[in-house]
Parts: structure tokens; C-alpha cells; sequence
């Protein structure tokens, strides 16, 4: 199962900081993943890729930066990163559910101002995927290059923030940004219509044996101006695989080096990281993101919201269920009582309303 990483800070960072030095960087990751349990294929070797906004002179297109090289056998990945700023970073590590081996496959994804990655599968994807494909815009049905689930994932979310009036094509977007409840609509519908075809290829005559409706959604999209992550899987019962986040005011490294830490100076977010798995073991510096919701960074402010469908447990007491999730290769932590505090906390003073201006 891949391992993503997202940065959003008020001022640039390089890149190595995040990649390549933390003591559990994305790129210690690739070769030691400390959540991930599926000993059969114990790396993260498939290719990677990071994402990086440029200052604005150079235009709001992000750069993309992929290979099929395992992270941790990259020499360009640590020349890059060496000497690359950005204030807006997605990194992501993948270890192959759908698709083959190719630059193609490798997240992220890009169009335009748009970047997206994901961490996870679609449920029953041999069955799912004509339906999909054949439900969205022609134009988006030609954008996609490679041939896994995730890039179908994108192609979806492109249509389905099309469909709610906002064109990705449309320059204006791309210079200003779609607004972050846009973008979380649009992921919410890219959920949404996913599930759908899933019931649908379960309920079809066509499929003889009983297929597997759970999904693995763990989602990232950025437009150069905000950030909206989800964490879901289509199940009542069953946890999601595993997403932290981390905010403060300062990224520390320590003065002997290989050491960082989040500090706090104050109340304020100058810096906000979401990961598959911490970069660092300072336990306080890490709050678990809530099964089935969604995280939106936007200047820097943290804004929970659940995800309220027929897979969303109302009891806060509720404990799901790890095997699914480890059936797939990942260990599951589940919220303790002090980081569902924390985040309830930040619910309560940050939640936004869909029609609230941006």
C-alpha cells in the first residue's frame, strides 16, 4: 500500500527537510514502513513522486518529478530535493494494487493547476472500471495516461468539480484556485459516485462471484492555494488505512542533525503536514485523522469535517475493526481519547459551513 506525504507552510521549505532527512521521511518509508504489515512485499519500491508549486512568476502549473526507481535508489531524487524550495509539496511512495510498473502510474497526478494523489484501492476494480470511465466527459475519459484506479480516481474528481460548475480548464481557476469547499465537494462527490458504481458491479448479474465492496479512499488534491485530504473506506465496520496530520509554528531540526520536531511557539499555524505515517516519533507532535472524514488546510487553518454517509458511525465510542486494513498490508492505530479530543477541539472552532464565502 503507498505512503503519501503533504506540506503546506506560510514560507518555502526544502524539500530534503521533508523527504529525505525527518528520522521516518517518506523515504524511509519506501524501504521501512513501520505501519505497514504485508511482509510478502514489505517495500514501497514501485516508483515515486513528488509535486512542488513554483514562485508565481513561473506560473501556476505545479513541477512533477516521477520515477520508476525505488526512492531509496535515487541519487536525482536527492539532488532535487537538495536544492528545491516549495511552500506547497505532495511526495508519494507506491507499492502497486492496479497497474504496472511504469512513469505513467506514479503519483502525483496533475492537470493544470490540480495535483492528486491516493493511498489505498477502489473496491472491485475489474469490475468497476468500464462503468467508471464511461460516465465521465470525453475529454477526461481521453486525460488519462496510465492504467490504475487512482488515475480513474482523478479523472472523476476532474469531472465531478466540472459538473458543479467549476471548469479545471478554466485559467481563472488555475490562478485563483477553486476555493477549498469546492474542492471538497468535489472529493465528496468523487466518493460519492465510486461507491455507487461499486454497489452497482455487486448487484450486477454479470459479476458470478461475490465481490468485495470496500474501498480504500485516502485522497490528497491541491490547487496551489489549498489542500483538502480525505480518510475513508466504504465500510461501517472497518478501519480506514491510517492518515496523520501535524501543525505548528516552526519545522526544528535538531543541532545534531537527522532530528525534527514540531514546534509550538503559540496558537498559530505557520506550518501543517499530513502523512500516511508520522515523519518523526514525538507522539504529541501527531493527531490521527477521524475515520471517514476529511482535512482542509487553507492559509494555514485546519478545518475536520466527517464525511456523513451510510458508512459514517455516529458513536464517538465506536471501535471498527483493523483487519481489513491489514488484510491489505497496513497496521491500523486507532484514535485514542486524547487525539479525538484534540480534534473535536479543532472541529469546534474551525468548522466551516459549504456556503460559507472563501
Amino acid at each position: 500500500m503507498c505512503r503519501f506525504l503533504v506540506y503546506k507552510g506560510k514560507d518555502e521549505i526544502l524539500l530534503s527537510k521533508l523527504i529525505l532527512e525527518p528520522q521516518h521521511s517518506i523515504l524511509t518509508q519506501s524501504y521501512d514502513s513501520r505501519l505497514r504489515r504485508d511482509h510478502r512485499r514489505p517495500h514501497n519500491g514501485d516508483g515515486f513522486g513528488i509535486g512542488y508549486y513554483t514562485p508565481p512568476t513561473l506560473g501556476p502549473t505545479p513541477c512533477i518529478f516521477t520515477s520508476t526507481t525505488p526512492a531509496w535508489n535515487s541519487p536525482n531524487l536527492t539532488r532535487l530535493a537538495s536544492k528545491t524550495t516549495s511552500s506547497l509539496i505532495f511526495a508519494h511512495v507506491r507499492a502497486t494494487t492496479e497497474g504496472n510498473l511504469s512513469e505513467t502510474n506514479c503519483h502525483p497526478f496533475t492537470h493544470n493547476s490540480l495535483l492528486f494523489m491516493h493511498n489505498g484501492n477502489i473496491a472491485s476494480w475489474q469490475h468497476v472500471k468500464r462503468a467508471l470511465a464511461l460516465s465521465v466527459a470525453p475529454k477526461w475519459f481521453t486525460f488519462v495516461q496510465g492504467n490504475t484506479d487512482s488515475e480513474w480516481a482523478f479523472a472523476l474528481f476532474l469531472d465531478s468539480l466540472e459538473r458543479l460548475g467549476y471548469d479545471p480548464d478554466d485559467e481563472t481557476y488555475a490562478t485563483n484556485g477553486f476555493g477549498h469547499a469546492n474542492l471538497r465537494n468535489a472529493m465528496l462527490q468523487t466518493i460519492k459516485r465510486i461507491n455507487a458504481f461499486v454497489d452497482a458491479a455487486a448487484s450486477s448479474s454479470s459479476v458470478t462471484e461475490t465481490p468485495d465492496t470496500r474501498s480504500l479512499l485516502n485522497f490528497a488534491v491541491a490547487d496551489g492555494h489549498s489542500v483538502v485530504c480525505s480518510r475513508y473506506v466504504s465500510s461501517v465496520t472497518d478501519e480506514a488505512a491510517s492518515l496523520y496530520f501535524s501543525s505548528g509554528t516552526s519545522w526544528k531540526e535538531s543541532k545534531n542533525g537527522g532530528g525534527f520536531r514540531m514546534e509550538r511557539r503559540d496558537r498559530g499555524r505557520d506550518i501543517v503536514l499530513v502523512a500516511s505515517e508520522p515523519l518523526t516519533f514525538e507522539r504529541d507532535n501527531w493527531v490521527t485523522v477521524p475515520t471517514n472524514s476529511t482535512i482542509t488546510i487553507h492559509k494555514q487553518t485546519v478545518m475536520i469535517h466527517p464525511i456523513i454517509d451510510e458508512y459514517y458511525n455516529y458513536s464517538a465510542a465506536y471501535e471498527r475493526s483493523s483487519g481489513f486494513a491489514v488484510s491489505k498490508g497496513l497496521k491500523v492505530e486507532k484514535e485514542g481519547k486524547e487525539e479525538l479530543s484534540v480534534v473535536t477541539q479543532g472541529v469546534g472552532k474551525m468548522e466551516v459551513s459549504e456556503s460559507e464565502s472563501e
